[in-house]
């Protein structure tokens, strides 16, 4: 297969780092380089994959109907009861729209469809022509909530504001004006709220499980498995665990300012980060009786799981991998998670990630292994070549790059429909890696691992 030299913009060259050949340093936090193609998703999208999973409420995209397509069903979030989350509104707005405006009908659809499908809330999301028109989404939701008696709340994700971290902002306020409405009687002193999970596969379940384990109430799931009245007294629970920082830092940050709620940073993947996540919120509330169920729940887990991992390792042990996904705390647990199977990382980035992040990565990979921040499918296509990567974990997006190098994918986004989180889900993990690398069909796809990286 012959390939053309492979391009790395000279705007981007700060944004990719090589572990061991110079020091580190890198840039991040950067608008997208025009033309480039980024792997990055737009405002309005990143304020629809935090808020989608809240199951009771409704959500309503104001803007051409391409919108809601783009982001309908958009994650594996499932619901323990109402789905109504999985139903994909939009105002449709139309040329004529655009030139008269769209708050009539708006308010029309608001509340047509509040009356058909009474929901506890709704959502009103801004796309990038409502920016651009200018329609007034707070007085229109104003309006329809007091008449409707339900919270109604504009969730101002025009595009033009940047890129996907800005709607993880956008949503985060918008779910602000939610907490500190309900009541919080009867609230244990042991309680949280888990921010940024999202219910993939079901994985909130299994999380909620350990921690009842534990003796730990949770209050709210910000958002995965969601509803209204429990985000409405969320500001009742006594710690905050925050999942994906990059989409509910900002709340777990607004939270702590008004309520005086601290907050933790944790990960569900892999075994060190999943232990440690339990042992984190034991010793925030110091009792010894939670500490030593913890310690118990995690050595009952690992005494499974273990002999089950060394069956992988023995035929994984040293195939290559890269990894490329939106938030970086993933990343962190890939690399662990992928030590435990024998592979190497020799590649990973991600599309929000900030220089601490970045940082830490450099801490634990290998020398010789490319970090990069906001990446695009010319480099990607040829980090993958240059490294002769046996595996790439990333999402929808660079799903069609790796099939086209004749390499194996995993799907580490939120379309996925298999639970990666917990010590099971590692367990998983390492069933899917094993299939994917260990896959005969990769007898019958050759790979270009030829080409040097030019600057242009």
């Amino acid at each position: 297969m012959e390939t053309t030299a492979p391009v790395i913009f000279e705007e981007r060259e700060n944004q990719i780092h090589r572990k061991g050949e110079t020091p580190f340093n890198i840039d991040c936090n950067r608008d997208s380089l025009a033309g480039a193609i980024s792997q990055r998703a737009c405002v309005f999208c990143g304020s629809r994959v935090v808020l989608y999973p809240i199951a009771d409420a409704l959500h309503l995209v104001h803007g051409p109907i391409g919108c809601a397509v783009y982001t309908w069903d958009i994650r594996g979030a499932l619901s323990s009861g109402p789905e109504l989350h999985r139903l994909s509104f939009s105002t449709d707005l139309q040329e004529k729209d655009v030139i008269f405006g769209g708050e009539k009908k708006l308010y029309k659809a608001l509340n047509e469809l509040i009356d058909l499908h009474g929901p506890n809330a709704a959502f009103v999301y801004s796309t990038c022509i409502v920016g651009i028109i200018g329609d007034d989404l707070e007085a229109v939701c104003r309006k329809v909530s007091e008449e409707k008696k339900i919270p109604v709340i504009p969730v101002q994700s025009e595009g033009l504001k940047g890129n996907k971290r800005e709607g993880y902002n956008a949503a985060c306020k918008a779910l602000f004006r939610l907490v500190g409405t309900g009541e919080t009687d009867n609230i244990s002193p042991y309680s949280l709220n888990i921010l940024g999970d999202f219910n993939l596969a079901g994985e909130i379940w299994l999380i909620r499980d350990y921690f009842k384990r534990m003796g730990v109430e949770v209050v709210a799931n910000i958002t995965g498995d969601g509803r209204i009245a429990d985000i409405k007294r969320a500001h009742g629970a006594k710690l905050n665990v925050v999942q994906c920082s990059g989409s509910t830092m900002d709340l777990a940050k607004m939270m702590e300012e008004t309520y005086g709620i601290p907050h933790l940073r944790v990960s569900y993947f892999g075994v060190e980060d999943m232990a440690q996540a339990l042992y984190d919120v034991a010793n925030f509330f110091g009792d010894k009786e939670m500490i030593e169920k913890t310690k118990e729940l995690v050595k009952d887990e690992l005494k499974v799981l273990y002999p089950e991992l060394k069956k992988f390792k023995k035929a994984l042990e040293g195939k290559k991998a890269a990894i490329y996904v939106g938030g970086s705390f993933k990343a962190f647990s890939l690399v662990k998670a992928l030590r435990h199977l024998g592979m190497k990382v020799v590649m990973v980035g991600s599309q929000t990630g900030t220089k601490e992040d970045y940082a830490e990565l450099e801490q634990i990979t290998d020398p010789g292994t490319i970090i990069v921040d906001d990446t695009n499918p010319l480099e990607l296509s040829q980090f993958i070549k240059e490294k002769g990567v046996d595996l790439f974990i990333g999402g929808v997006k660079e799903r069609p790059i790796a099939y086209k190098l004749g390499v194996g994918f995993c799907d580490h986004n939120h379309e996925r429909k298999i639970g990666l989180e917990g010590f099971e889900g590692m367990l998983n993990f390492a069933k899917e890696v094993f299939n994917t690398v260990m896959s005969p069909v990769w007898r019958f796809v050759p790979r270009n691992t030829t080409g040097d990286v030019k600057n242009v």
